[in-house]
This record gives structure tokens, C-alpha cells and sequence, in this order.
């Protein structure tokens, strides 16, 4: 056990058993989880003059996972990893370096549910490369998974990032970011585990270090520039829009450009390894065991149909997150994090010691498998136990046994994206394809970088349905007008939702970090004259602190972040929690609270708004109605809202206040006038019509023909020999699809007419005379999910 230096002492009850020559450089974690099996679930080891300490237990990694006791280690490789990206989001050693709780809060808005649903068409865009790339192979060709599921997952994040395209699909050879970051990640392994000799002697190997480097950061840097320098500015609202124009909510500082670029070059490395090897882990389990794979084939076929995949329809899928969920947890990808105590501590109630600072690590690819927690079948793959329920309940009762995301604050801010993704990508796979290995004697190997991932896994897809290459092109380019851009969800004007001065006033306040709380809250503002009602106040929840209003309902919508209030509400939850023991405090307050979370953060799911809605009845306040309530995971969080909002609140409030219904809501005294001048100014016989289908009779090539399928109006009969003039326009999908369905012509013009006095609330021009193209492209948010509620009144 002689590790070449002097014995170190060792604190009692935790001995030495090995040292870094027990460890396999190739496959560490694989090496350190035969270590536990062997010593058990809890040993130190001597790694080059220092110690180590490894924990393979739930019950001991429940107790690291305390960050009041211990914090996120930076461990040897990331050490390493830091050469290239500094002080990123991943690599930072945390709040000691300012940078990382500034981007931390920049970016935690760019990571909401809203703007991951606004990525969808561009991750949409990826899978479907992904797809037609396997479609054309054809069934006999052998794909290598994990080799295109990290083309797929480095182009989606460069795309919806930062509007970059590395192109992955469309060349053999990889873009040189991509070699270079993979020459960096394999020498910063490398360079972890080196030997204390001369640096001279690894002269050829620090040159190529510092070149791809060099190389990811002119990339960046010249991303970062290009986005910087367009005129006009980018409109885009993604991940690098954040960080140009984002300023911390704490202290009002924006990032500077180094920081821009130690974080793009973060997500790529930090997010491509995970995704890819969860996606390729996933389909290795779903061929080995086939009962599970003809489940999520079945639960896809029933909800996503044989039509364009969209993105609620990958909110409605149960199995096969399950699936995800069990794959992470049988095959952690990320196979061990990195912690270290704040002081001087003991484990497992006394048990055994720990040194303040000493290395502490986590190995999940053995806790995940613990039959304390999982059952006697812990190590097998079984994806009914993950489904919603009992993965709420397993890990209510069992906290911190499934943590493939990171732990805590340190926790991957970029969970919800490699969520939607991988959903999406598996969806479109199984709804298009049917798989098998390409050698049905695979066993299964493990290749280890930063990352777990199979190594030598390959398979061959075969088509579905009679699916050709050429029919599931069409049936994927027509689909982006069915998927994500119809799910954007618009915030209200706050100035427009507070001119209305008539009916009761209520006043309206959010805890939001993403922006779906504060979304939520101007709903009710826009809806508020509709029912008799109206807010003056509309504002982050620190604004009721401490003055909370006595005169007026209060409605609160409010999220947790880890157990935490939102940013903007702290000072409101830490005042009402200090007014506790005091039961007059808030008494003449009427209130009613609206919680948004996701059930897979068990053990806080609705903590903050629980407490306030609880905290306020104790103070004396009055509860108007019972606490609403929504789960980001089941894709409905408008439609829960507007639940809760038409048929719980406003009935309510109205009981008490007297408030009154306006037929026809809010838009009621609105009227709108069409015109169509196009037309009118053209010959006389000129008339609209419907383009029902195109497609190509030729390939390509300067006589192209096309198909074309025309619906003529009604009172119009065509003859052979007849004319027939086609006003060509590029039309842009969303825009069109909604003219579609309300039977406008292209060339319309719509005025709004408001009576004076009107309390209606619109962001349009009033009483001047619009295009429709141009109302419907820059004056509407066309993204908002239809909801039941939804109307529309033409006139």
C-alpha cells in the first residue's frame, strides 16, 4: 500500500486501505466502486501525499448531501478543466468567486420552463437531423450511438445557446471546437493523474493543451463578437442574449466577455457528455429488456401519433421519462461528485471522522444502487419503479437517493433542457424506428471521461409504418409549425395591466427566478377588469414586505428554488417567517396563494408557497380559497392556472366583493374591422384562395414541377383552358397557420376600435388601421398556448 511518501495519520475509526496505485487510470470510478465492494461503504485512501475519502452508501451520501456541513469539491480534474474555462458555472469553486453567483442568477431565468418550451423548434430541428441522418443510412448500416447522440447533443446546445451550428450531421469530420475540446477533456484527465516528474517531459503534449484551448476559446470569443457587433441586434432569447444583456438582480452587474466564454464553453462540455451518454445507456436498456421498449414504443404511438411530435405532447409522456429517470439511476452518468467538509466532522452519527477541506467523494454509480433504498432487484432495470408516484414517494422517503443532476446549489442549472431534449429525441426515435443490435451478442462496456457512456455499442434502425426517408422528411419539415413556436407564453405590459381604475382593487404579487410566476401574476392583472375587478399593484413579493395591504385581496404566486424563496421574494419570507408567534400580524388580510414546482424535487415541492399560505393564516390573515397548485412536470401549468384562476379565485372574490362579470371578458368592448385593400386595387375578379397541397413531381434541377391542389371560394367554377394567377409571398409558418384559422386573407387590415373610457386592455395601436401580417407578427404573441378558456370574437 506504499504510495512513494511519508504514512499520514488518520483520524479514528476510518483507516487507510490503498492508495492511487489501486486505482485504474483508464476506468477510476469503475475501479473505486470494486474498492467499496470490497472495504465496504465507506474507506480513505492515500492519493499522492494527501488523503481521500470515498462513500458509496445512500444513508452516508444523504448525510454529505447537508450543504450547511459540506460543500462541492473541485476535485483534481475539474482543477484541470479550469485551465480552459476558469471560474464557469461548473468548474467554479463557488461563492468565494463572484462570478458564479452572478451567472447563477443571470441565467437561472434563461433555464425556466417558458424558455426552454421557446427552445423547442431549434432542439426539434437537431433530433431531426439525427433522424434523417439514420433514416438514409438505412437498415443494414451499423450506427454508432453514442458517437451521434453527442453530435446531437453538442449542435442543440450550440443552437439554442448561442445560434451557433456546428454541423455535425453534414460532415464527416468533426468541427474543430469539437476536436478540440475533445483533446482538452482527455489531457485534463491525463494531466490529474500525472506523476510529479519535469514538466520537459510532457513538452509535445502541454503544447497541444494550450492550443485547444486557444482553439475553443476563439470559437467563443468570435461567437460572442459576431452576436455583439449585428445590426440590428439579435431578437433572439437564448442562453447568450442572457448573458449580454442580463444583469444580477443582487448586485446590478453584468458579466463581462471572459465570463461570457468560460460559460458557453461550459455548457458545451458540461452539457454534451451527460445528455449523450443518457441517451445511449437508455437505448441499450430498452433493446435489453423489450418489454420495457414496447411500452414507451406504445405510450409514444398513443400520444404523439404518426404526426409531428410537439412539445406537449413530450409533456404527456409518463414511461418513458420513467425510463430516463431509471436509466440514470442504474447507469449514473455522472458516476460521482466531488465534496468536502466546512470543519472538522464526524459521519454516520460519530462513527467516523472527517478533516475540514479533506476530498469527499460521492461514488453515485454505487449509491444509486443501494437495496436499503431500491429493493433486493436494486441493480436491475426496471422502469415501472421510476414512474411519477412511486419515484415521489421513494424519494420523499428517501431523500438524496437519486441525484444524477448534482446536488444542491451546485445542482445542473441545465436540468430542464437536457430533460426536454432527451424526451423529444426519444419520442421521435421510437415513433420512427425500430431498433435491434447491430451485434445481438453486445455485452455491455463502459468508457469513462468526465463521463460514463457505452463504448463499442451499435445498432442498425429500420424504419416504421412504411416509413421512406423521403415521407419522414416531409412529415418532420412540416412540423414546425405545430411544435414549439405555438407554445410561447407572453408576460402582460405591466402599465397596461394597471390602467384599469374600476371595480374592487386587488393587489398582485410574485416570487419568480424564471418568469412563469410573474407570468402568471400579470394574467391575473390582464384578467382582473373582466370580473369586476382591478390591480394596482402588480410586483416582485419583496414589495409586500413589510407593509402587506389591509385594505384589498392580496393574490401571491410563488415558486421554490431548492427549498428557497425566489430572489425577489426573500425578504417577504424571511419577514412573515419572523411574525410567526406574533397572531395579529397580518390579521385583515385577505389572501390567496397559487404554488408552481416540479414534483421531482421531492422534498421541497410547493415548500415556499406552503409556508407563506400557512404563515399567513397563523399571522391572522383571512384565506380566501384553498391554495392553488401546479406541477411543471405534467406539461399544464397555464391550464391548472387558469383552473384555479376562473373557477376557484375570482368566484370567490367576487362572493366577498362583489365584483361583476363583463360579458365577453376583457376584450368585450373591443371591435374589430377588416379590410381588404389588396384586392379592391388589383382587377375586380380577383379572389382568394386555398393552397391545400404542394409537393414536387421532379427532382430538382431548373424544370422543376410541382403537385398543387388549389380550393377555389365557393360561387368560383375553373375550366380547362382557364387562367390561373398565383401572387407569390413568403409566408412565415406560425403567422400563416393562424390566418388559416381565422379565414384571412393575406392582405387584410385590422382596426381595433375601443369606446372611450373603455377599460378594456389591449397592446394594439387603438382605432388605426393595421396589415394582419404585420399584427400577427409583431404585435401578438402567437406562442401562447391555446387554453380552454381561450376565445376569439370576429366581428
Amino acid at each position: 500500500m506504499d504510495a512513494g511518501t511519508e504514512p499520514i495519520p488518520s483520524p479514528p475509526g476510518l483507516p487507510l486501505v490503498g492508495n492511487l496505485r489501486d486505482i485504474d487510470s483508464t476506468a477510476p470510478i469503475q475501479s473505486l466502486v470494486r474498492l467499496a465492494d470490497q472495504y465496504g461503504d465507506i474507506y480513505r485512501l492515500n492519493i499522492v501525499g494527501r488523503t481521500a475519502v470515498f462513500v458509496s452508501s445512500h444513508a452516508l451520501v444523504n448525510e454529505l448531501c447537508d450543504e450547511k456541513r459540506f460543500k462541492k469539491n473541485v476535485g483534481s480534474v475539474l482543477k484541470q478543466v479550469r485551465n480552459g474555462v476558469h471560474d464557469g458555472l461548473f468548474t467554479s469553486f463557488g461563492a468565494e468567486e463572484p462570478n458564479w453567483g452572478k451567472a447563477h442568477r443571470i441565467l437561472t431565468p434563461a433555464f425556466g420552463p417558458l424558455s426552454i418550451r421557446n427552445m423547442f423548434d431549434d432542439m426539434h430541428d437537431i433530433a431531426s437531423q439525427l433522424t434523417l441522418k439514420w433514416a438514409r443510412q438505412g437498415p443494414l448500416e451499423p450506427i454508432h450511438v453514442t458517437d451521434d447522440f453527442t453530435r446531437l447533443a453538442l449542435d442543440t446546445l450550440a443552437l439554442c445557446a448561442m445560434d451557433y451550428r456546428f454541423n455535425s450531421f453534414y460532415t464527416k469530420e468533426m468541427h474543430p471546437f469539437i476536436r478540440a475540446m475533445g483533446g482538452f477533456l482527455v489531457e485534463s484527465g491525463n494531466r490529474s493523474r500525472r506523476p510529479p516528474l519535469p514538466s520537459m517531459l510532457y513538452k509535445r503534449a502541454d503544447l497541444q493543451y494550450e492550443a485547444d484551448i486557444a482553439t475553443m476559446r476563439a470559437v467563443s470569443d468570435g461567437v460572442l463578437q459576431t452576436r455583439k457587433q449585428q445590426n440590428p441586434p439579435s431578437s433572439r432569447k437564448d442562453l447568450l442574449a442572457a448573458m449580454l444583456a442580463g444583469k444580477d438582480p443582487r448586485t446590478g452587474e453584468t458579466l463581462d466577455d471572459d465570463a461570457i466564454t468560460n460559460n458557453l464553453i461550459t455548457f458545451l462540455i458540461a452539457g454534451h457528455e451527460t445528455t449523450s451518454g443518457m441517451l445511449s445507456f437508455a437505448l441499450f436498456d430498452l433493446l435489453r429488456h423489450l418489454e420495457a421498449y414496447q411500452n414507451a414504443q406504445k405510450e409514444v404511438d398513443n400520444i404523439c401519433g404518426k404526426g409531428p411530435i410537439t412539445v406537449d405532447m413530450v409533456n404527456k409522456l409518463k414511461f418513458v421519462p420513467a425510463v430516463l429517470r431509471e436509466t440514470l439511476r442504474v447507469h449514473s452518468t455522472i458516476p460521482a461528485i466531488g465534496m468536502t467538509a466546512l470543519k472538522d466532522e464526524t459521519l454516520a452519527g460519530g462513527k467516523y471522522a472527517v478533516r475540514a477541506g479533506e476530498a469527499i467523494t460521492l461514488l453515485l454509480a454505487k449509491a444509486h444502487l443501494d437495496p436499503a433504498v431500491w429493493g433486493d432487484d436494486a441493480r436491475e432495470f426496471r422502469p415501472e419503479r421510476m414512474l411519477d408516484d412511486n419515484f415521489a414517494r421513494i424519494t420523499k422517503e428517501h431523500p438524496n437517493c437519486w441525484k444524477p443532476f448534482g446536488n444542491g446549489s451546485r445542482a445542473c442549472i441545465g436540468r430542464p433542457f437536457a430533460w426536454q431534449e432527451a424526451l423529444l429525441t426519444m419520442a421521435m426515435l421510437l415513433q420512427n424506428f425500430n431498433f435491434r443490435f447491430d451485434d445481438a451478442s453486445y455485452q455491455l462496456r463502459v468508457k469513462e471521461t468526465l463521463t460514463m457512456k457505452p463504448d463499442g455499442f451499435f445498432i442498425r434502425a429500420q424504419l416504421r409504418n412504411g416509413l421512406t426517408p423521403t415521407l419522414l422528411e416531409k412529415r418532420l419539415s412540416g412540423s414546425s409549425s405545430e411544435t414549439g413556436s405555438g407554445n410561447r407564453t407572453p408576460t402582460l405590459d405591466k402599465e397596461a395591466a394597471l390602467t384599469s381604475t374600476t371595480g374592487q382593487a386587488i393587489s398582485i404579487y410574485y416570487g419568480s427566478n424564471s418568469g412563469t410566476c410573474e407570468a402568471m401574476a400579470n394574467r391575473i392583472a390582464a384578467d382582473a377588469p373582466a370580473h369586476g375587478f382591478h390591480a394596482d399593484v402588480l410586483a416582485p413579493l419583496d414589495a409586500a414586505h413589510p407593509n402587506l395591504p389591509k385594505d384589498r385581496p392580496v393574490i401571491i404566486v410563488t415558486a421554490s428554488y431548492e427549498g428557497e424563496p425566489p430572489d425577489n421574494a426573500r425578504l417577504f419570507v424571511n419577514w412573515l417567517s419572523s411574525l410567526k408567534d406574533d397572531a395579529s400580524a397580518t390579521k385583515g388580510t385577505a389572501y390567496a396563494v397559487f404554488a408552481c414546482g416540479h414534483r421531482d424535487w421531492a422534498q421541497t415541492f410547493h415548500k415556499i408557497p406552503k409556508l407563506v399560505d400557512e404563515l399567513l393564516e397563523q399571522c391572522g390573515g383571512e384565506r380566501l380559497v384553498p391554495m392553488g397548485g401546479t406541477d411543471a412536470a405534467d406539461g399544464n401549468m397555464f391550464e391548472d392556472f387558469e383552473t384555479w384562476e376562473d373557477g376557484v379565485l375570482f368566484p370567490a372574490l367576487k362572493k366577498k366583493y362583489g365584483g361583476q362579470d363583463v360579458e365577453g371578458g376583457a376584450l368585450s368592448s373591443l371591435t374589430i374591422e377588416i379590410t381588404t385593400p389588396r384586392a379592391s386595387n388589383l382587377r375586380q375578379d380577383v379572389r382568394e384562395a386555398i393552397v391545400v397541397a404542394a409537393y414536387p413531381l421532379t427532382e430538382g434541377g431548373s424544370a422543376r414541377r410541382m403537385h398543387l391542389e388549389i380550393q377555389l371560394p365557393s360561387d368560383i367554377k375553373y375550366s380547362a383552358g382557364d387562367y390561373l394567377a398565383v401572387l407569390p409571398f413568403n409566408r412565415q409558418a406560425s403567422i400563416m397557420r393562424t390566418m388559416r384559422r381565422f379565414r384571412l386573407p393575406w392582405d387584410a387590415h385590422i382596426t381595433v376600435h375601443a369606446p372611450k373610457g373603455s377599460d378594456a386592455q389591449t397592446n394594439l395601436p387603438i382605432n388605426t388601421p393595421l396589415p394582419a401580417y404585420g399584427v400577427l407578427g409583431a404585435y401578438v404573441e402567437l406562442g401562447q398556448p391555446a387554453t380552454k378558456r381561450v376565445s376569439f370574437v370576429l366581428r
